[in-house]
Protein backbone atom coordinates (compact mmCIF):
# COMPACT_ATOMS: atom_id res chain seq x y z
CA UNK A 1 0.00 0.00 0.00
CA UNK A 2 1.21 3.35 -0.61
CA UNK A 3 0.28 6.49 0.41
CA UNK A 4 1.52 9.55 -0.49
CA UNK A 5 1.51 13.10 2.46
CA UNK A 6 1.27 16.29 1.12
CA UNK A 7 2.78 19.51 3.55
CA UNK A 8 3.36 22.91 3.02
CA UNK A 9 6.13 24.62 2.68
CA UNK A 10 4.67 28.07 3.71
CA UNK A 11 6.15 29.94 7.06
CA UNK A 12 4.79 33.18 7.48
CA UNK A 13 1.79 33.52 9.44
CA UNK A 14 0.02 36.18 7.09
CA UNK A 15 1.40 40.02 8.40
CA UNK A 16 1.92 38.99 11.89
CA UNK A 17 5.70 38.96 11.58
CA UNK A 18 5.45 35.31 13.42
CA UNK A 19 6.08 31.75 11.94
CA UNK A 20 3.55 29.13 10.81
CA UNK A 21 4.17 25.65 9.06
CA UNK A 22 2.70 22.17 9.55
CA UNK A 23 1.37 21.02 13.13
CA UNK A 24 3.82 18.78 14.29
CA UNK A 25 1.31 16.47 15.59
CA UNK A 26 -0.77 16.46 12.35
CA UNK A 27 2.38 15.14 10.72
CA UNK A 28 3.83 12.58 13.38
CA UNK A 29 0.98 11.00 14.32
CA UNK A 30 -0.21 9.83 10.86
CA UNK A 31 3.66 9.03 9.95
CA UNK A 32 3.42 6.02 12.80
CA UNK A 33 0.03 4.59 12.37
CA UNK A 34 0.93 4.47 8.41
CA UNK A 35 4.67 3.44 9.01
CA UNK A 36 3.88 1.13 11.51
CA UNK A 37 0.66 -0.57 9.12
CA UNK A 38 3.52 -1.49 6.87
CA UNK A 39 2.71 1.59 4.45
CA UNK A 40 4.95 2.74 1.46
CA UNK A 41 4.94 6.11 2.60
CA UNK A 42 6.34 9.11 -0.05
CA UNK A 43 6.97 12.94 1.76
CA UNK A 44 5.53 15.58 -0.38
CA UNK A 45 5.68 19.41 0.32
CA UNK A 46 5.44 22.43 -2.66
CA UNK A 47 9.05 23.51 -2.75
CA UNK A 48 10.85 19.98 -1.80
CA UNK A 49 13.35 19.81 1.20
CA UNK A 50 12.33 20.37 4.91
CA UNK A 51 9.11 21.66 5.63
CA UNK A 52 8.39 24.53 8.40
CA UNK A 53 7.40 23.04 11.46
CA UNK A 54 4.75 25.21 13.29
CA UNK A 55 6.94 26.61 16.07
CA UNK A 56 3.96 26.60 18.78
CA UNK A 57 3.14 23.24 17.74
CA UNK A 58 6.31 22.13 19.34
CA UNK A 59 5.24 24.02 22.67
CA UNK A 60 5.95 22.04 26.12
CA UNK A 61 2.26 22.15 26.65
CA UNK A 62 1.92 20.61 22.89
CA UNK A 63 3.74 17.68 23.22
CA UNK A 64 2.48 13.73 22.37
CA UNK A 65 4.00 10.39 22.33
CA UNK A 66 4.27 10.77 18.45
CA UNK A 67 5.96 13.81 18.26
CA UNK A 68 8.20 12.50 21.00
CA UNK A 69 9.09 9.32 18.65
CA UNK A 70 9.52 11.44 15.93
CA UNK A 71 12.31 13.19 17.67
CA UNK A 72 13.90 10.35 18.21
CA UNK A 73 13.65 8.54 14.98
CA UNK A 74 16.66 9.57 12.58
CA UNK A 75 14.93 7.89 9.68
CA UNK A 76 11.53 10.11 10.13
CA UNK A 77 13.57 13.25 10.45
CA UNK A 78 15.99 12.54 7.38
CA UNK A 79 12.61 11.78 5.08
CA UNK A 80 10.72 14.99 6.61
CA UNK A 81 14.15 16.90 5.78
CA UNK A 82 14.01 15.38 2.02
CA UNK A 83 10.85 15.75 0.77
CA UNK A 84 10.29 15.06 -2.43
CA UNK A 85 8.99 18.61 -4.47
CA UNK A 86 5.40 18.34 -4.65
CA UNK A 87 5.06 18.99 -8.86
CA UNK A 88 7.11 15.83 -9.54
CA UNK A 89 4.62 13.55 -7.75
CA UNK A 90 2.77 11.21 -10.11
CA UNK A 91 -0.56 10.17 -8.39
CA UNK A 92 -1.25 6.93 -10.02
CA UNK A 93 1.87 5.67 -8.36
CA UNK A 94 -0.11 6.25 -5.17
CA UNK A 95 -3.68 4.37 -3.49
CA UNK A 96 -3.77 7.44 -1.28
CA UNK A 97 -3.34 11.25 -0.91
CA UNK A 98 -3.59 12.46 3.23
CA UNK A 99 -2.82 16.08 4.09
CA UNK A 100 -1.59 17.21 7.22
CA UNK A 101 -2.57 20.73 8.46
CA UNK A 102 -1.48 23.62 10.60
CA UNK A 103 -1.79 27.07 9.04
CA UNK A 104 0.90 27.34 6.09
CA UNK A 105 -1.04 25.02 3.81
CA UNK A 106 -3.84 27.64 3.39
CA UNK A 107 -1.46 30.16 2.05
CA UNK A 108 0.50 27.67 -0.59
CA UNK A 109 -2.08 24.93 -0.90
CA UNK A 110 -5.46 25.99 -1.42
CA UNK A 111 -4.99 27.75 -3.94
CA UNK A 112 -2.09 25.59 -5.49
CA UNK A 113 -2.78 24.57 -8.63
CA UNK A 114 -0.79 21.59 -8.93
CA UNK A 115 -2.53 20.83 -5.46
CA UNK A 116 -6.05 21.02 -6.87
CA UNK A 117 -4.75 18.61 -10.31
CA UNK A 118 -3.35 16.13 -8.00
CA UNK A 119 -6.42 15.82 -5.66
CA UNK A 120 -8.82 15.97 -8.68
CA UNK A 121 -6.59 12.93 -10.06
CA UNK A 122 -7.03 10.71 -7.06
CA UNK A 123 -10.58 11.27 -6.91
CA UNK A 124 -11.31 10.23 -10.13
CA UNK A 125 -9.46 7.90 -10.22
CA UNK A 126 -11.49 6.50 -7.43
CA UNK A 127 -8.72 6.83 -4.45
CA UNK A 128 -9.48 8.31 -1.19
CA UNK A 129 -8.33 11.69 0.40
CA UNK A 130 -7.76 12.54 3.51
CA UNK A 131 -6.81 15.53 5.49
CA UNK A 132 -7.41 17.14 8.79
CA UNK A 133 -7.84 20.30 11.09
CA UNK A 134 -6.93 23.40 8.47
CA UNK A 135 -5.60 21.22 5.27
CA UNK A 136 -9.55 20.75 4.72
CA UNK A 137 -8.93 24.15 3.55
CA UNK A 138 -7.09 22.59 0.56
CA UNK A 139 -10.21 21.40 -1.08
CA UNK A 140 -11.88 24.89 -1.55
CA UNK A 141 -11.19 24.56 -5.53
CA UNK A 142 -11.36 21.06 -6.39
CA UNK A 143 -13.70 20.04 -8.54
CA UNK A 144 -15.97 17.05 -9.26
CA UNK A 145 -17.75 16.93 -12.77
CA UNK A 146 -18.14 20.96 -12.38
CA UNK A 147 -19.13 21.31 -8.72
CA UNK A 148 -17.13 21.27 -5.51
CA UNK A 149 -15.93 18.18 -4.55
CA UNK A 150 -17.16 19.11 -0.77
CA UNK A 151 -20.90 19.65 -2.33
CA UNK A 152 -23.36 17.32 -0.50
CA UNK A 153 -20.75 15.58 1.28
CA UNK A 154 -20.49 15.31 5.47
CA UNK A 155 -17.46 17.10 6.32
CA UNK A 156 -15.30 18.82 9.05
CA UNK A 157 -12.35 20.82 9.54
CA UNK A 158 -10.67 23.62 11.86
CA UNK A 159 -13.65 25.23 13.29
CA UNK A 160 -14.57 28.95 13.32
CA UNK A 161 -14.61 28.67 17.82
CA UNK A 162 -11.29 26.98 17.28
CA UNK A 163 -9.90 29.55 15.36
CA UNK A 164 -10.97 32.42 17.43
CA UNK A 165 -9.69 30.56 20.86
CA UNK A 166 -6.25 30.83 18.73
CA UNK A 167 -6.76 34.40 17.80
CA UNK A 168 -6.25 34.32 14.36
CA UNK A 169 -9.43 34.63 13.01
CA UNK A 170 -8.68 38.13 11.17
CA UNK A 171 -4.83 36.66 10.19
CA UNK A 172 -6.24 33.49 8.19
CA UNK A 173 -7.03 33.84 4.49
CA UNK A 174 -10.23 32.35 5.11
CA UNK A 175 -11.79 30.28 7.76
CA UNK A 176 -12.20 26.77 6.86
CA UNK A 177 -15.66 26.09 8.33
CA UNK A 178 -16.92 28.89 6.62
CA UNK A 179 -15.44 27.86 3.48
CA UNK A 180 -16.64 24.13 3.65
CA UNK A 181 -20.03 25.61 4.19
CA UNK A 182 -19.97 27.83 1.19
CA UNK A 183 -18.87 25.45 -0.85
CA UNK A 184 -21.90 23.18 -0.03
CA UNK A 185 -20.17 21.06 2.23
CA UNK A 186 -22.42 19.59 5.60
CA UNK A 187 -20.40 20.73 7.99
CA UNK A 188 -19.96 19.14 11.46
CA UNK A 189 -18.18 19.97 14.27
CA UNK A 190 -17.41 18.37 18.01
CA UNK A 191 -16.40 20.19 21.17
CA UNK A 192 -13.14 22.36 20.98
CA UNK A 193 -10.06 20.46 20.45
CA UNK A 194 -12.09 16.79 20.84
CA UNK A 195 -10.77 14.04 18.07
CA UNK A 196 -13.49 14.33 15.47
CA UNK A 197 -13.40 12.47 12.27
CA UNK A 198 -15.96 12.10 9.17
CA UNK A 199 -15.71 9.67 6.41
CA UNK A 200 -18.16 10.42 3.56
CA UNK A 201 -17.40 8.11 0.85
CA UNK A 202 -13.68 8.08 -0.37
CA UNK A 203 -13.68 11.47 1.69
CA UNK A 204 -11.87 11.86 5.09
CA UNK A 205 -11.91 14.75 7.04
CA UNK A 206 -10.53 15.61 10.88
CA UNK A 207 -11.43 19.11 13.10
CA UNK A 208 -8.18 19.59 14.87
CA UNK A 209 -4.63 18.25 15.78
CA UNK A 210 -6.78 15.82 18.20
CA UNK A 211 -8.01 13.82 15.22
CA UNK A 212 -4.62 13.09 13.31
CA UNK A 213 -4.24 9.77 14.45
CA UNK A 214 -7.96 9.17 13.84
CA UNK A 215 -7.90 10.09 10.36
CA UNK A 216 -5.03 8.28 9.70
CA UNK A 217 -6.32 4.94 10.99
CA UNK A 218 -10.17 6.18 9.12
CA UNK A 219 -7.99 6.13 5.68
CA UNK A 220 -6.22 3.18 6.50
CA UNK A 221 -9.71 1.49 7.30
CA UNK A 222 -11.26 2.70 4.09
CA UNK A 223 -8.28 1.05 1.82
CA UNK A 224 -8.70 -2.22 3.53
CA UNK A 225 -12.32 -2.08 2.56
CA UNK A 226 -11.74 -1.12 -0.85
CA UNK A 227 -9.18 -3.53 -1.55
CA UNK A 228 -11.94 -6.37 -0.74
CA UNK A 229 -14.44 -4.50 -2.71
CA UNK A 230 -14.68 -5.83 -6.40
CA UNK A 231 -12.10 -3.77 -8.98
CA UNK A 232 -15.51 -1.51 -10.34
CA UNK A 233 -16.34 -1.01 -7.19
CA UNK A 234 -13.78 1.33 -6.14
CA UNK A 235 -14.94 4.58 -8.51
CA UNK A 236 -18.29 4.87 -6.34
Amino acid sequence: MKILMVLTSHDKLGDTGRKTGFWLEEFAAPYYVFRDSGVELTLASVKGGQPPIDPKSDLPENQTPAMTRFKQDARAQNELANTVELDSVRPEDFDSVFYPGGHGPMWDLADNAVSIRLIEAFWNAGKPIAAVCHAPGVLRHVQDQGQPLVKEKRVTGFANSEEAEVGLTKVVPFLVEDELKRLGGRYEQAANWESFVITDGRLITGQNPASSTAGAEALLRLLSQMRALPHDANAA
